[in-house]
């Protein structure tokens, strides 16, 4: 398909796009295997036929990836709605997380008679010589 010019997202049959769209959610090859070995010119066109025609939920891998991974010099920024919803996904993984805390503090307290007092910050001094320069 390498023809030299560049293609548009009309120029791809449908059954071709879910052809490449199945054999990368089988494993058979990366979604950057399947724009060299095509000839797609688009970096993130497989992409967009994966979350158009597959049948994985890409959002929760996405968001999952980019936890653990750097993201990719030149990569597009996340859509405000996409970066919010990793925001509550992190929210609510913090939450869960003090919850945790919280309950073994108490058990600590009332089973084993151990009191963990969190102690409180030194106060700071109100006025220092580099506050008044």
């Amino acid at each position: 398909m390498g023809t030299g010019r560049k293609r548009t997202q009309s120029d791809y049959t449908l059954a071709f796009k879910q052809g490449v769209v199945d054999a990368v959610e089988k494993g058979e090859m990366t979604y950057k295997q399947a724009q060299r070995m095509y000839g797609i010119q688009g970096r993130s066109t497989v992409l967009v036929w994966l979350r158009k025609l597959g049948r994985q939920d890409w959002s929760t891998l996405a968001m999952a990836l980019a936890r653990h991974q750097p993201a990719e010099i030149g990569a597009t920024p996340m859509t405000p709605e996409q970066r919010i919803k990793q925001l509550e996904a992190e929210l609510a993984r913090a939450k869960d997380e003090s919850l945790v805390y919280k309950t073994m503090l108490d058990v600590l307290a009332k089973e084993h008679g151990v009191g963990i007092v969190k102690k409180p910050l030194p106060e700071q001094r109100k006025s220092s010589k580099k506050n008044r320069a």
